[in-house]
């Protein structure tokens, strides 16, 4: 998956279930004014194209890889069927759908109800997270268009926060220097979308010696 592939865009009929393994991709929203911004990541903890099982055939979101990355992707016709069988595959693709839908609402509320430095701080630790790196390779200007700010905020924000040692900026990337104090500077959705998704998803998140 190379980083800005366009996977699907909004209303494509989607053809194959990805299941990362590595790297992140974005669900984004366009409006009709071109605005847009991303109202979930997708990492190895779920899938992307989950409008296949749903029944809705289409989502009226376009999916972007944000992060480089591998994946496995399974067939639409496949899917349909195995998720008919019921079993643990129907079992755990619910799961994902139901922890999916709990960050889309969260996001949702972070965005209207949280400051620019919060959304910020929420966004680098969700994507580190997901990458399970420190380092992030992304612009200023592609993370004010994911969160949907001027990027003259995301600018303003970032130096704030590399000011105080919790990041470092370089050209095309940004470095997690100091997660605690990141966990204590950003809001409550970043522990909620968390915290859920590892109650639905325990395996998933295990350390991995206890693989």
């Amino acid at each position: 998956m190379p980083r800005g592939w366009t996977m699907s865009e909004s209303g494509d009929h989607v053809k194959y279930l990805h299941f990362p393994t590595s790297g992140i991709v974005s669900l984004i929203y366009a409006l009709e004014d071109g605005s847009s911004s991303e109202i979930a990541l997708v990492g190895n903890e779920g899938m992307i194209g989950i409008s296949i099982y749903m029944g809705g055939e289409s989502l009226p979101t376009s999916t972007e890889v944000q992060s480089a990355g591998e994946a496995y992707r399974l067939s639409r016709k496949v899917m349909k069927r195995e998720f008919a069988l019921g079993g643990r595959l129907q079992h755990l693709a619910l799961l994902y759908t139901q922890a999916l839908i709990v960050q889309t609402s969260q996001m949702a509320v972070c965005n209207q109800h949280h400051s620019v430095e919060q959304q910020f701080c929420r966004w680098v630790l969700m994507t580190g997270d997901r990458l399970q790196s420190d380092k992030i390779v992304i612009t200023q200007e592609q993370i004010s268009h994911l969160l949907g700010v001027r990027r003259e905020s995301v600018t303003s924000t970032a130096s704030v926060l590399q000011r105080d040692a919790m990041i470092a900026c370089a050209r095309g990337s940004i470095t997690l220097t100091d997660r605690p104090k990141l966990e204590k500077r950003v809001c409550e959705c970043y522990a909620a979308v968390k915290s859920e998704c590892e109650r639905l998803l325990p395996q998933q998140h295990a350390p991995k010696s206890a693989a």
